[in-house]
């Protein structure tokens, strides 16, 4: 069974998975990072790029969400050492402070919101996050187009693509697709049609959509949405 619910951390989500969800199911590219916690193990996901798919047998999991362009500046890493891998948080953070961290979130009575603590204490210490990361975020997700949007916030191309990388851990151009992606898939799970989907998410037409999904996601939109 897969729960999530809003964070108290803002534009966060906190989620977890339990075995009673057997099915295995790709994490699609959203342009967001997870702290993760599996059964003794405190992880990290970093930004896909492309769709991701657990190995191995089923496991309990939680995790806490961040909004794209957040996790950086909680985790004290650039976005790009952590692109497409899951790494251990003892290969990020000392030791000592992991496995005390580890040893909390086991004696909790949920994981999950245990994982969210430290998610509100860590940022607490980071400082405010950088407003323009936010702005740019909502412009690409707006179906702005990159140059468009980095002529709105003062920046140059070389500039833009030097924070995108280190914020999203990929360039602008790469996070406009996913973003893309994501509206493209809220949309047809809304029940719109494909074409009209194509359309209103900022596709050239629906082969244009169908060849960005099979790239990004590994399967069709069809698929992705159960059907036949």
């Amino acid at each position: 069974m897969y729960q999530e619910r809003v964070s108290r951390l803002s534009g966060a989500v906190v989620w977890r998975r339990t075995l009673e969800d057997p099915a295995v199911r790709p994490v699609l590219p959203d342009g967001c990072m997870d702290l993760l916690w599996s059964e003794g193990r405190l992880l990290v996901a970093g930004p896909d790029t492309h769709a991701y798919v657990s190995q191995g047998p089923p496991r309990h999991w939680a995790g806490v969400r961040f909004r794209p362009g957040t996790a950086p500046g909680f985790l004290g890493v650039p976005a790009y050492e952590l692109r497409d891998r899951r790494v251990e948080l003892a290969d990020l953070w000392p030791a000592a402070e992991v496995r005390r961290l580890r040893a909390r979130v086991e004696a909790a009575p949920e994981p999950a919101t245990a994982l969210e603590d430290i998610a509100l204490e860590r940022a607490a210490g980071a400082g405010p996050q950088d407003p323009v990361l936010g702005r740019l975020v909502a412009a690409l997700d707006a179906g702005r187009p990159v140059a468009a949007t980095a002529d709105g916030l003062g920046l140059g191309a070389r500039q833009l693509h030097r924070r995108c990388l280190s914020a999203f851990g990929y360039g602008p151009k790469t996070l406009a697709r996913v973003l893309r992606l994501q509206r493209a898939l809220a949309l047809a799970r809304s029940g719109v049609p494909f074409a009209e989907t194509a359309v209103r998410a900022g596709y050239a037409d629906q082969p244009h959509l169908a060849r960005d999904v099979r790239e990004l996601a590994g399967a069709t939109l069809g698929e992705l949405l159960g059907r036949r």
